[in-house]
């Protein structure tokens, strides 16, 4: 695959990452920031412009960055400054981290709010999550210094796949948009399930360390591409209701 064929594809795999967002309700206004690596040191990356709302991202709109451009924060197409410092120093730092999605999503960001809490390995899906959660306990207001995308990365080290932000949302990182979407889905079904059993009041039935550990195993090894199946799915709809996304 030649580079200009990759971008390509980055592109509209990115946008269409952007619209079932939107679909899913996982977006908020026009915050909230998706990128994609697209060299091999992580520097070049697409990012969602400022002030476009996801369900109407195309795959033309997307900003190609360099984190090694100094000035990219002057120019007339300035990505968002907290996208800026987080994004860029997590595809450099974060070798797993070839695609970040950041959202508030409602329900996982429910569980963000709660004081000291740890994803419960409550159901099938949560255990796809198993060892793969990072905490970050120390909400200290927006990422608007440069020294906060380090403190983010140093906390995803070690093969964390997801960023739980106290009192702010989430970040999911993945090897490809198809894989870190697919995590998406998943955390945000498996966060609301939560969110409904804890509001019943009623004591929980969890699963053991050893079967979510083996649950989680499986999800890994699942005998087909699953997360890349989805979102073949996920685009041939986009294809016949949206194809625009593509442009």
């Amino acid at each position: 695959m030649t580079i200009s064929t990759h971008e390509s594809q980055a592109r509209i795999d990115l946008a269409a990452a952007f619209r079932w967002a939107a679909r899913w309700d996982m977006h908020e206004s026009i915050a909230n920031h998706f990128s994609v690596a697209v060299s091999p040191d992580g520097r070049q990356f697409f990012l969602n412009p400022q002030g476009s709302h996801f369900s109407l991202i195309k795959a033309s709109d997307l900003l190609l960055l360099n984190s090694a451009d100094a000035n990219v924060q002057k120019t007339a197409n300035a990505p968002d400054p907290t996208a800026w410092h987080l994004h860029a120093v997590l595809h450099q730092q974060v070798p797993h981290a070839r695609c970040i999605l950041h959202t508030h999503m409602p329900y996982a960001t429910a569980l963000c709010c709660l004081q000291d809490f740890e994803f419960l390995m409550l159901d099938q899906n949560a255990c796809r999550f198993h060892q793969r959660i990072a905490y970050d306990r120390n909400y200290a207001g927006m990422a608007l210094e440069p020294s906060e995308g380090e403190r983010v990365a140093a906390l995803m080290q070690g093969g964390k796949s997801v960023l739980f932000l106290g009192n702010h949302g989430v970040m999911v990182v993945g090897p490809t948009v198809a894989q870190a979407l697919d995590t998406l889905y998943y955390l945000e079904k498996a966060a609301k399930l939560q969110v409904l059993a804890l509001s019943t009041g009623r004591p929980l039935s969890l699963i053991p360390e050893r079967l979510a550990a083996l649950a989680c195993a499986q999800w890994n090894d699942y005998p087909t591409e699953f997360s890349e199946l989805h979102f073949k799915a996920l685009k041939q709809i986009l294809d016949l209701e949206e194809m625009d996304y593509k442009k």
